[in-house]
């Protein structure tokens, strides 16, 4: 025993919320510039720049997030991890084929001659869409328990165009907060669109969670859980509705509140990840394998507690600088 209690028990838990964590701030912060890149075809060459210029400085640092999610996995629930990336290895696979492909994109397309640069406009684009897709396609099945069948197939195939949409929504708030003029009416238009996306990617969701599990609907459905758990979707309702609102006001004159929509669109994707987290919770893989069984030896997790209470605080200091330093409206993105 320790002043903490038994390491053995609350280890376990310490690195599942330094992973949920991890993963929830990947999916917003990531998830926006994301979302740019699949809006890009829709704007013309000076607002493509000028996209492409809002989420230049965060980028790369937004996916280091996804870096710390799986190495945590790996180090923290090295049983689950290889279950989980034997299961997900294709769309792992296109999901890193398409991070590289933005990569690449976002720098040769600021270099490359006037007559090049539309390839790679092309290939920016396809390289979000390879990877939005493939990350709701690996939510999907994750919610059907890593099952194979066809119903879960048909599943992550519908999850992958939804969190692709829902992506596009949370980038399209991002350039209302980021942008001007013509280009930040035009995001305005599109959040407007891309909100309907979210409300049914949500829903079928939450319809389906617990439908694949008597122990997930026993969690919500059950009294008193049933009454405890209903702000949860209540302040969804309500976020959802309030940036409607909101987007059918903006833009105004003095832009004082271009930041609501992607402040309700990020808390709307925090409310989404509660929910599912409650529902999972103790389990890291789906209704197979805990967070108690899959963790690795409590000495090996001390040892790497210290470093992840170093790694994650300069992280998070990091992408807070940067953020801060990059506040305002985006400029030209200028390699020179």
């Amino acid at each position: 025993m320790t002043l903490f209690g038994d390491p053995a028990v609350w280890l376990p838990v310490v690195f599942a919320a330094l992973m949920g964590l991890s993963i929830l701030i990947y999916v917003v912060l990531d998830g926006f510039d994301l979302g740019v890149g699949i809006l890009t075809p829709l704007g013309n060459e000076a607002e493509k720049d000028r996209m492409v210029a809002s989420i230049g400085p965060f980028w790369d640092a937004n996916e280091t997030w996804l870096v710390m999610a799986v190495g945590l996995l790996l180090v923290a629930f090295p049983a689950a991890h290889g279950t989980i990336l034997t299961a997900l290895y294709l769309p792992v696979a296109i999901m890193l084929i398409g991070l590289i492909l933005r990569g690449t994109a976002f720098e040769f397309r600021a270099k490359v001659a006037l007559p090049k640069k539309n390839a790679w406009n092309v290939a920016f684009f396809a390289g979000s869409i390879m990877t939005s897709m493939a990350q709701g396609y690996m939510l999907g099945l994750y919610v059907m328990g890593l099952d194979n069948s066809w119903t879960s197939q048909a599943f992550a195939l519908l999850t992958a165009v939804f969190l692709t949409v829902g992506y596009s929504f949370i980038g399209a708030c991002w350039l209302i907060l980021k942008a001007e003029g013509e280009l930040q009416l035009k995001a305005v238009r599109w959040a407007r669109g891309g909100i309907w996306g979210v409300v049914l990617g949500v829903g079928a969701i939450s319809l389906a969670t617990p439908l694949v599990s008597t122990r997930i609907w026993e969690r919500w459905f059950s009294i008193p859980e049933f009454f405890l758990l209903a702000p949860l979707p209540l302040m969804s309702a309500a976020l959802i509705l309030g940036i409607w609102v909101v987007l059918r006001r903006l833009p105004t004159a003095n832009d004082s509140f271009a930041w609501l929509p992607f402040a309700g669109a990020s808390a709307l994707f925090v409310l989404a990840f509660t929910g599912l987290a409650y529902s999972f919770y103790p389990y890291v893989v789906p209704e197979k394998l805990t967070i108690y069984a899959a963790a690795s030896a409590p000495e090996s997790l001390m040892i790497i507690l210290v470093g992840a209470l170093i790694v994650i605080p300069v992280i998070a200091g990091y992408s807070a600088l940067a953020y801060y330093i990059f506040r305002g409206k985006a400029r030209d993105l200028r390699y020179d």
